[in-house]
């Protein structure tokens, strides 16, 4: 079959080269048309359907500069994939060409320097696996099957937030395959300048294709709660949970979950559906004052349901993934909040009421601890002094209600809008509808002018733009 891609408005025959492209991997390439081709190019997301002339499945570095090459060589609109759960369907191109790591999943652990090695293609459940065998994790977030690159480089908030920060903060090294091809060995002697970018900047610079991470001694248990409470007693629980993060100690890092209740076995018949304000939490310490730490969530109201206890921390990482299946229909927005007000605690009680969809989430993820106490400028990833962050997850299965569900979610931010900092956080991006304002806003000003400068340096006519991009041109 003739593959053909558009340019300008114009179609281009690439046939023969990309017969010579996939001559030269170590992998394998996937055409239009080839059996494999429609479960290849299907993302998490069901809201962004994308049709690639061609993805490269990639074995090793070179595979990938040879894709970024034939990118540059062909003018293709380049995407990279990694996991693949980037809710604005950046891992996927219509009429280009997708780098796909995801065979690239390799994960090696040192033990002895509490260092992790893994490819640009590694989900947290591989990561996870291969450290906690030895006891030890690095912070994710809390879905296992997100992709370590994405989640990464925009951030990361997952359990050990609070003692241990960002996923970011502690990445220590990386391999990187610029938009020349040339591959880069970052850590902090060799391209410190790079790792800061790489530390929250976004995936704009390259093709990551190994990431390093620090690790922490964790588990193998840790105590979690999850408590379910009805939300007619949504503002009682709300002010209750105010007031318990106020002095919280850094080992704790805990959700609000304000949705419905799932219709499953551990939950009580008869609420099946109804709204409610769940409540989880990790206590990254020993099970006894773990349990003694969140003690406070299970007794602010009388719960629904209450399945707190002793986890170990690798089922804790998969908790929420049956809540988000492949070829869902999602749409994530976020704000940082500088507190829990009184007014703050009012709208997301009418928020929720007035969901379209009963699987939509506002979520409340308290923040503060580790996270805070990096200073603005010491990664890309920007200001932390926000408390609390408002993730709102518009959730749904059918087309016919793409409309209901986006409006009800830009309203809702727009609502909250005046009582945040102004902030979104850059994994929940919507679909980076105002690039340069989200972006500016996320990093800062100062940060924003260095990550420009760093796009100038690696990638200045601007190949990578379709990762949350940072124009090198923009002003």
């Amino acid at each position: 079959m003739t593959a053909m891609t558009t340019v300008n408005g114009q179609s281009v025959r690439v046939d023969g080269a990309l017969d010579a492209l996939s001559d030269a991997l170590t992998g394998f390439l996937i055409r239009e048309g080839d059996r494999d081709y429609d479960q290849a190019r299907a993302l998490w997301n069901a809201m962004t359907p994308r049709s690639p002339a061609a993805i490269v499945r990639c074995a090793s570095t070179d595979d990938v500069r040879a894709a970024v090459r034939f990118a540059v060589d062909h003018d293709l609109l380049l995407a990279v994939r990694g996991g693949g759960h980037n809710v604005a369907g950046t891992a996927g191109v219509d009429g280009g060409l997708v780098i796909d790591l995801s065979a690239m999943n390799h994960v090696e652990v040192d033990p002895g320097s509490r260092r992790a090695r893994a490819g640009g293609g590694a989900t947290f459940a591989d990561l996870d696996a291969a450290t906690q065998e030895h006891g030890l994790a690095t912070p994710g977030g809390v879905v296992s099957k997100t992709g370590v690159g994405g989640l990464t480089l925009s951030g990361g908030i997952g359990w050990l937030r609070r003692k241990h920060g960002l996923t970011c903060d502690n990445l220590v090294a990386a391999t990187l395959v610029a938009a020349d091809g040339t591959v880069h060995r970052v850590d902090e002697e060799r391209d410190p300048d790079l790792l800061w970018g790489l530390r929250g900047g976004g995936g704009n610079f390259g093709v990551v294709t190994e990431l390093t991470y620090q690790l922490h001694p964790v588990g193998p248990e840790v105590f979690a709660a999850v408590v379910v409470y009805h939300a007619d007693r949504a503002e009682q629980v709300l002010r209750a949970y105010r007031d318990w993060t106020a002095e919280l100690p850094d080992e704790v890092s805990s959700i609000v979950e304000c949705g419905s209740v799932p219709a499953e076995e551990d939950f009580p018949r008869e609420h099946w559906g109804e709204p409610s304000i769940t409540l989880v939490a990790c206590a990254a310490t020993d099970l006894d004052h773990g349990q003694e730490l969140v003690q406070p969530l299970r007794d602010f109201a009388d719960p629904i349901a209450d399945l707190s206890g002793p986890v170990p921390f690798v089922e804790l990482q998969q908790l929420f993934d049956a809540d988000y299946p492949d070829g869902m229909r999602y749409y994530w927005r976020s704000l940082h909040l500088p507190g829990l007000s009184d007014e703050v605690i009012g709208r997301v009680i009418e928020w929720q009421r007035n969901r379209p969809s009963q699987l939509t989430t506002l979520d409340l993820w308290h923040l503060g601890g580790a996270v805070s106490r990096v200073a603005p400028d010491a990664t890309a990833y920007g200001d932390r002094s926000a408390p609390f962050l408002l993730g709102i997850e518009a959730n749904w299965t059918e087309p016919g209600d793409d409309d209901a569900n986006l409006r009800w979610t830009r309203d809702c931010i727009d609502a909250f809008e005046p009582l945040s900092t102004g902030r979104e956080y850059l994994n929940f991006p919507g679909f980076l509808e105002d690039g340069q304002r989200t972006l500016r806003a996320a990093h800062g000003e100062g940060n924003y002018a260095r990550l420009r400068e760093l796009k100038r340096r690696l990638d200045p006519d601007n190949l990578f733009r379709l990762h949350q991009n940072i124009d090198p041109d923009h002003p």
